[in-house]
């Protein structure tokens, strides 16, 4: 029985204090093309979502590994060349709690995943 959903995802917010900075981080390393430009929020569509990086006055970084917090979980064909890539566009490496996936930080310091590991639905 297919239910009718009450609400839809539009978008995925990251905080942080130079949205143009994430946002051209993003999308060069996810593709996709900038919806907008403000001083306190950039909107980039990507494949599969809208990622908007906004602007927090006195923003501080997720502590990695330790705090709770929302991460995403990217893929592709080759994850090392992508690893590669997001480290020359700004990400960096911290620990790695688990070898069967790598963790990142992209240049606010919101850790983002590259894994083999993908829902059937979404290959």
């Amino acid at each position: 029985m297919t239910q009718i959903p009450l609400a839809r995802l539009v978008g995925i917010s990251l905080d942080c204090a130079h949205p143009q900075r994430l946002a051209d981080f993003y999308r060069a390393l996810l593709g996709g093309r900038q919806l907008w430009a403000k001083e306190s929020s950039v909107g980039v569509e990507v494949p599969g979502a809208v990622l908007v990086a906004q602007r927090v006055d006195g923003y501080v970084p997720p502590a990695w590994p330790g705090t709770s917090i929302v991460h995403l979980d990217l893929t592709g064909a080759d994850l090392g060349a992508a690893a590669e890539q997001a480290v020359a566009l700004g990400a960096t490496l911290p620990e790695q709690p688990d070898p069967r996936w790598q963790v990142l930080l992209d240049p606010a310091g919101h850790p983002f995943c590259l894994t083999p590991f993908t829902p059937d639905r979404v290959r």
